[in-house]
């Protein structure tokens, strides 16, 4: 995992993630180890906590690992990325897509 992407679980979600999302953006990756399309986003999703380093925190987190926070935001399919601003969803993207598609979601919630 690159140096600038977190790992999250049930046990941290809140503080990293819920909290955090109150002075930054936070985008949470939901991925398996088993997903071959969650393999196949990483390389984006570590383009991205690169690109956005000091803009909006990235996370990563394992949804066998942490099954609670999940069911909690309804996660049915993988990769899953959320992003959160004061402690509320206000962003999902499902699936491996392009780059662009996820910056643009992530533009609307900077500044």
């Amino acid at each position: 995992m690159a140096d600038n992407i977190l790992a999250v679980n049930d046990g941290n979600f809140d503080s990293e993630v819920l909290t955090a999302s109150k002075t930054q953006p936070v985008m949470v990756d939901f991925w398996a180890e088993w997903c071959r399309p969650c393999h196949m986003l990483a390389p984006t999703v570590a383009e991205i906590a690169q690109d956005y380093a000091g803009k909006i925190k990235v996370t990563k987190l394992n949804v066998d690992e942490a099954m609670n926070s999940s069911t909690r935001y309804g996660i049915r399919g993988i990769p899953t990325l959320l992003v959160f601003k004061d402690g509320q969803v206000v962003e999902q993207i499902v699936g491996a897509v392009p780059k662009d598609q996820i910056t643009k979601a992530l533009e609307r919630h900077l500044g």
